[in-house]
């Protein structure tokens, strides 16, 4: 049963999905903060699955709070959902860049808000791959010199790579071991292991790692060269 905390500065707001996610089965909100703060300190004591983050918040807003909270020693971190009114928004591109597991708009049916917290508690990607780099290539700044080259990523392999920059492309891991003739658990190891070495912390930020790094090419979708 995924335990959720609720971070939101409107306390309607909070109430709201507060009533929301008790109703629903096989869910338990753990916590409601009235800012990202308070988003911090319960997500250390309570140890959530899921975090909803409102994205906008005063003081300590949705994006610091979110890198703070995966800073956190909890094992494992929890996934956070960004709350925005946006998709195509900066401060969205800011905390999946900070390790956040994707993002819904405040005007999500119920249904859907409750499957996509299924979702992420599985461990899984929540938005369609082109939405992800939709918003990426809108705010991504151009790669860093000393990445343009991938062979420049430090301890990860050939392989590793190769995997990472398909993730970043936005194909599944069926669609990654079918074009590398791989099985999908072997592509998972292989993403895992990348991610750890480079300190991603969810899928979508390994999108936007891939984009910043020089592994896509925003409009283009391939390597560099």
């Amino acid at each position: 049963m995924p335990a959720v905390l609720i971070a939101d500065d409107h306390v309607l707001v909070r109430a709201g999905l507060g009533a929301l996610l008790r109703a629903a089965p096989g869910l338990e909100v753990v916590g409601e903060a009235c800012d990202g703060e308070d988003a911090v300190a319960q997500a250390a004591a309570a140890r959530p699955d899921v975090v909803l983050m409102d994205i906008r918040m005063p003081g300590t807003d949705g994006i610091r709070a979110t890198e703070r909270i995966l800073a956190l020693p909890n094992v494992p971190p929890p996934r956070i959902i960004v709350l925005t009114t946006f998709d195509l928004d900066e401060y969205v591109y800011g905390a999946l860049r900070a390790g956040a597991s994707g993002f819904l708009l405040k005007e999500t049916p119920p249904e859907r808000l409750i499957a996509a917290i299924h979702t992420v508690a599985a461990g899984d990607m929540l938005f369609a791959p082109s939405v992800t780099r939709r918003l990426v290539e809108a705010y991504v700044p151009a790669p860093r010199p000393e990445r343009e080259d991938p062979a420049a990523l430090p301890n990860v392999t050939n392989r590793e790579r190769e995997v990472l920059r398909q993730v970043a492309r936005g194909l599944s891991n069926a669609e990654i071991a079918a074009g590398l003739f791989l099985s999908e658990a072997t592509v998972k190891t292989h993403l895992n292991r990348a991610m750890a070495k480079l300190g991603l912390s969810s899928r979508a930020q390994a999108v936007v790692f891939g984009y910043e790094n020089g592994l896509v090419v925003p409009g283009r979708g391939d390597a560099p060269g």
